[in-house]
């Protein structure tokens, strides 16, 4: 793991922990992403939409297995998800803004349902002008309501109502690759979310994106 990722992650667990410090926390976690939003864009800068959808490890374990532009998508829908529908119960941005169809997206979800070979297929159909708009549109909107959020938020359950928006919305697939997202998520308070969807998340799949477009540049 990114030495820098993982002290900064770190900082954010043991800061959020106490009221004192809490602001002190989202400060680092925003610092935190910020450092890993400049790696996405120098993915953005440098490479073409072929790499983007390239899988150079496609039959290995591990989320280096998948492309750049699905792991962004699956960030990204994931973080959408989590943050307007679970946390602040109101409109994704995907929704909101058109996405699917600026995307010209075939999915409307979290893509953890599809196969290396539908994964391929995905990331080749993407617009990836508008996914990184995307990006770059939710990324913003979550800093916002990570600014809005107190500590005493922090110890929030995800509401009954919230969880059955979720489902109405079949944005989390019913495949068995899939469907255990909502348990996982909804068992969560903010403060999980947040040590997740926010953070780890990103960090993993990064790094993932970040082997890709080494083994890209030598190849």
């Amino acid at each position: 793991m990114n030495k820098e990722w993982s002290e900064l992650n770190k900082s954010v667990q043991v800061y959020l922990k106490k009221s004192e410090t809490f602001n002190t926390g989202i400060e680092t976690l925003l610092l935190l992403r910020k450092s890993m939003l400049n790696k996405i864009l120098e993915l953005r800068d440098n490479l073409s939409d072929e790499d983007l959808y390239s899988m150079p490890f496609k039959n290995a374990k591990g989320y280096h297995s998948k492309s750049i532009a699905y792991s962004l998508w699956h960030i990204f829908r994931i973080e959408d998800i989590v943050a307007h529908t679970l946390i602040k119960g109101d409109e994704q941005i995907f929704f909101k803004d058109n996405y699917k169809v600026r995307t010209c997206s075939p999915i409307i979800t979290t893509g953890n349902e599809l196969n290396p070979e539908e994964i391929f297929a995905f990331s080749k159909s993407l617009n990836t002008a508008e996914l990184f708009s995307y990006i770059s549109d939710v990324e913003k909107s979550t800093t916002e309501i990570l600014l809005s959020l107190k500590f005493e938020d922090l110890k929030k359950k995800v509401s009954e109502i919230n969880r059955q928006e979720l489902e109405n919305l079949k944005v989390v697939s019913n495949s068995e690759e899939a469907l255990w997202l909502i348990d996982y998520w909804c068992g969560k308070d903010i403060k999980g979310l947040i040590q997740m969807p926010f953070s780890r998340h990103w960090i993993m799949h990064i790094e993932a994106c970040l082997r890709i477009a080494t083994k890209i540049a030598k190849a």
